[in-house]
């Protein structure tokens, strides 16, 4: 099946102008009530990458890893915890900052539920 050149362009608009969902994602043992948060410019990406990460004995922090190995994924829960929206601004395309100081919030509001985390 052959696309056409414009055809091609067109996808190419489209696929530029989708905006996946932000913010912060939190990996939780449920035996322990345990946290590792992280903050994420595409939410359903990061959450598919932490769990072939943790699956495959690859997540970066060893002590999150240690425990998915110990206890199996069904004692982990990976969750959205809140999602940052865009700005009308179109031209605003970078939102690091905005992540980071979203994900000290939601880490602030765990510790003051005395939540633990990794």
């Amino acid at each position: 099946m052959k696309i056409s050149s414009e055809r091609k362009k067109e996808l190419l608009t489209e696929y530029k102008q989708m905006k996946p969902d932000m913010g912060v994602l939190a990996v939780i043992n449920k035996n322990d009530n345990r946290y590792w948060l992280e903050a994420a410019p595409n939410l359903k990406g990061k959450i598919n990458s932490v769990a072939f990460q943790l699956k495959n004995g690859s997540h970066v922090n060893r002590q999150l890893q240690k425990d998915w190995n110990d206890l199996g994924e069904e004692a982990f829960q990976i969750v959205v915890l809140e999602q940052l929206e865009y700005e009308e601004d179109e031209s605003k395309t970078d939102y690091r900052e905005e992540l980071e100081l979203l994900k000290i919030i939601c880490t602030d509001k765990l510790e003051e539920q005395g939540v633990a985390f990794y």
